[in-house]
């Protein structure tokens, strides 16, 4: 029996711990959320609403200070990606989506700067 629950507490333990480095922002879910952007970041138009739905999402997601430092260094690897990218689509994505960024999007920002 307290094999059993020595076992069940390791087992919990290390689901927890494995939960938790996953909640950190990744490069791919960063790029497949702000995949349905690629479009309007090159040509423009109205914003789709997947496009807005992944800004928030990604918002809600990077709350600490290392998230959103990851995220900033994996939107400006992913901005690399889109062909044509038009810096002042991207640099107002985040107003279009009626989201507050605590930093400007853009190829200068020093995302180890960022808090």
């Amino acid at each position: 029996m307290a094999l059993a629950l020595r076992f069940f507490t390791c087992l919990v333990l290390t689901v927890c711990i494995v939960a938790s480095v996953d909640a950190a922002v990744s490069c791919g879910t960063v790029t497949s959320s702000l995949a349905p952007c690629a479009n309007y970041l090159s040509k423009g138009g109205d914003v789709p609403p997947p496009c807005c739905a992944g800004v928030t999402k990604l918002n809600g997601m990077a709350q600490t200070t290392p998230d959103l430092q990851q995220a900033c260094k994996c939107l400006q690897s992913a901005a690399k990606t889109v062909s044509g990218l038009d810096p002042s689509l991207a640099a107002g994505l985040s107003g279009k989506c009626g989201v507050s960024i605590p930093y400007p999007i853009s190829m200068s920002t020093n995302c180890d700067n960022v808090k």
